[in-house]
Order: structure tokens, then C-alpha cells, then sequence
């Protein structure tokens, strides 16, 4: 009997945190994968090799986490940054096209790696003030999180359909809104596609790792790059790393950074543009939905790591869709997917009166889509905001 008990305990114990990695992963992929095929496309990807790019993240993510969490009996979760697909998103592209953005990404590994290394990187980064990163994240994905209202005029059959999945969505299970509304899209793009006799050849839903030999430029370096390692920075590692300790655990920044690093450094040159530690995912996989022992939640990790892996498979064919959609469903759902990042982005820039100036400029240099010597406005309003916040901020002498 009492060898019965404890079986029976040891399975629901087992039981919670391999279902919640499954969670973690099923959310954060089907919310935000739209955002990363749209956002890869954006700086100069061809449909198979926006493929390949969510296949090496899936891939890359997914052997992260599981090599963290078993060394660090840890629920660590890996990602892709949502953030940072978004702001490529609203990028207008770069002389030197897709090379140039893998150089890029090349770029943002080596330095989440540097961080990890070298810690006065980091603390060079936590004194860029969080209002300003906010803004220039909300200001970037304003753009696309537009994308429901301006599609909605010129497409009103296709675009309604979707908001309308999505708004149930939000009002009954709103953490499964996002995939609702691309399981919407799908069922437009079919309608369309058996209206005009489109077919998706099957040897395009084999997924595939496509290389590409990466180029530096300095425009890219610093309209790409650089926001997209700040913006995951503050939107990503560092509010992961407060959720995690919120949560009881101490995250192994080094260990993590480094990790983190490396993965994206692995997967950049297939399309791969980052990878860091979990925000929303973390909470999911760490938190009391992954069971009652703390010391046994790190299962959550790897069943989501494993989980990623049978998700990589599907990459292809989901390129596959999008590239035959009609235009503005994708771009809709992945407006739509990204008004979460946005409501917390301009609360983040706007909620304290000290410094709003300087994040209002910053959203609004980043919101305009202007660029100067080939640099994209992320940067400039990275530069604008900065400019601002030192000089409203500087402390003057005192007269005699």
C-alpha cells in the first residue's frame, strides 16, 4: 500500500511540470512565430530562409534550455526576442540586404556573450534608462501594431474575420487569443487560396536550415545590432532574471548569458536573430503551474525544450502559408499578437514624471521611420532620447 501511495504522488508530481513546459512552449510559440517570419522578411529574408530562421531558433532555444536547466536543476527557459523581431520589423532595411542583418545577429551574440563575461558591459547597459528602451521598443512596433486598422479599409473580408477570433479570443481565454487568431488567418488564406486555384508545393513543407555567409556593415552594426541588443536586454534578460527571482529562483547570469550568447551566435548564420532568457514563459514554466516542489520545476524546461524541437518541424510549412497569404492577414495577426508588447512598452516609457520628456521624443523619433546615413530610426531614437535625458537631467552648479 504504501509503495502504491508513493507512486501514485510521484506521477501528478510529474505530471505538472512536463505539462507546463508543454504550455510555455505551445504560447510562446504560436503567439509571436507570425512576428518572427514578418520581422526576418523585413531586413531582407526570402520566405525559405525566414523558415530556416524559425527553425534554427526553435533548434537553438530548445538545446540551450535543456543543457541549462539539467546543470542548474533550474526551470531556465530560452526564447526568441519577440521584442527584438519587432523592432526588425519596423526596420526599412539595409544596403547589403540579408548578409548584412546575419552579420548582425552574429553581433548581438558575441555581445550577450561579452555581457556575461564581462559584467561592467551589463551595468553599462542597466544605466540606459528603462523609460527610454521602453519607448523605442513602442515606438518601432507602433507601425505594425497598426497593421489591423490600416489592412481593415482595403481588406475588409479577410482582416474582420481575424479581429473579430481574436477579440473572443482576448474575452475568454485570452492567453490563447493570438494563436485563435492565426488559426483565423489560416482558414482565410485557405478560402483565398481555393478561390484563385493557388497550391503550396510539397517540397517547400520539408523544413530545411538555409546559410548565408554574413557581411558587416556599419549600418547595420548600428541600426541593427545595437537596438536589438538593448531592447532585449531590458525588454527580455533583465525583467527575466527579476521574474525568476521573484519566483525563488537565482539565475545563473553568467552560465545564462553566455548560453544565450552562444545559441544565438549557433543559429544566426541560418536566420536564427536571438536568443534569451524567458519574461512571460518564465513565469509559466516556474511559477505554481509547473507543481507544488520548487526543486522539481527545471522538468518544465526540458519538456519545453523538447517541445520546441517537435515544433521546428513545422517552420517550413508555416513560411509556406504566409509567403501565399493575402496581403495584410499576416501582417494583422502579428500586429495583433504584438499589442501586449506595445501596452507595456508605453506604460513602461510614460508611468514615472521624471524623464518623460525624453521617452516621448524617443517614441517618436523611433515612430517615424526616419533614417540618416543608412541607419535605421531605432538607433536615432536610441540618440535622440539620450541627448535629451542628459540635458534635462544634468545637474547645473549653483551660483554663490
Amino acid at each position: 500500500m504504501e509503495r502504491e501511495l508513493k507512486g501514485g504522488a510521484a506521477r501528478p508530481d510529474l505530471q505538472q511540470p512536463l505539462s507546463a513546459g508543454v504550455v510555455a512552449a505551445l504560447v510562446g510559440y504560436t503567439s509571436a512565430f507570425a512576428v518572427v517570419l514578418t520581422g526576418l522578411t523585413a531586413v531582407g529574408a526570402s520566405p525559405r530562409q525566414a523558415a530556416s530562421g524559425l527553425l534554427a531558433l526553435c533548434l537553438t532555444q530548445a538545446v540551450g534550455m535543456l543543457w541549462l536547466s539539467r546543470r542548474h536543476r533550474m526551470p531556465l527557459i530560452l526564447v526568441w526576442s519577440t521584442p527584438g523581431v519587432a523592432l526588425l520589423a519596423g526596420t526599412d532595411g539595409f544596403d547589403g540586404g540579408w548578409p548584412v542583418a546575419v552579420g548582425a545577429f552574429l553581433v548581438a551574440g558575441a555581445a550577450y556573450v561579452l555581457t556575461g563575461l564581462w559584467p561592467a558591459l551589463g551595468n553599462l547597459i542597466a544605466r540606459i534608462p528603462a523609460p527610454i528602451a521602453q519607448a523605442m521598443l513602442a515606438g518601432v512596433v507602433l507601425e505594425l501594431c497598426l497593421s489591423p486598422v490600416t489592412h481593415l479599409k482595403d481588406n475588409p473580408w479577410a482582416i474582420l474575420p481575424i479581429v473579430v477570433v481574436w477579440l473572443l479570443g482576448v474575452r475568454f481565454a485570452p492567453r490563447w487569443a493570438v494563436p485563435a487568431a492565426f488559426v483565423a488567418a489560416a482558414a482565410v488564406i485557405g478560402v483565398d487560396m481555393v478561390r484563385d486555384g493557388t497550391t503550396i508545393a510539397g517540397s517547400s513543407l520539408a523544413p530545411a536550415l538555409s546559410f548565408t555567409a554574413p557581411e558587416l556593415s556599419w549600418a547595420a552594426l548600428v541600426g541593427i545590432a545595437l537596438p536589438l541588443y538593448v531592447v532585449t536586454m531590458a525588454s527580455q534578460n533583465v525583467p527575466g532574471v527579476a521574474i525568476m527571482k521573484s519566483l525563488g529562483y537565482d539565475v545563473p547570469w553568467r552560465s545564462s548569458m553566455v548560453s544565450a550568447g552562444v545559441a544565438t551566435m549557433a543559429g544566426a548564420t541560418a536566420g536564427g536573430h536571438s536568443v534569451n532568457l524567458a519574461a512571460i514563459s518564465a513565469a509559466l514554466a516556474a511559477g505554481p503551474p509547473a507543481g507544488p516542489d520548487p526543486q522539481r520545476r527545471w522538468i518544465a524546461s526540458q519538456s519545453a525544450g523538447w517541445t520546441y524541437v517537435v515544433l521546428a518541424a513545422a517552420s517550413a510549412a508555416l513560411a509556406a502559408l504566409v509567403a501565399v497569404a493575402p496581403v495584410g492577414v499576416i501582417a494583422t495577426v502579428a500586429g495583433l499578437a504584438l499589442l501586449g508588447t506595445l501596452a507595456d512598452a508605453l506604460e513602461g516609457a510614460v508611468s514615472q514624471r521624471r524623464g518623460r520628456e525624453a521617452a516621448v521624443i524617443t517614441f517618436l523619433v523611433a515612430a517615424s521611420g526616419v533614417s540618416a546615413a543608412g541607419i535605421g530610426s531605432a538607433f536615432w531614437a536610441l540618440v535622440a532620447g539620450l541627448v535629451v535625458h542628459l540635458v534635462l537631467d544634468v545637474r547645473l552648479p549653483k551660483g554663490p
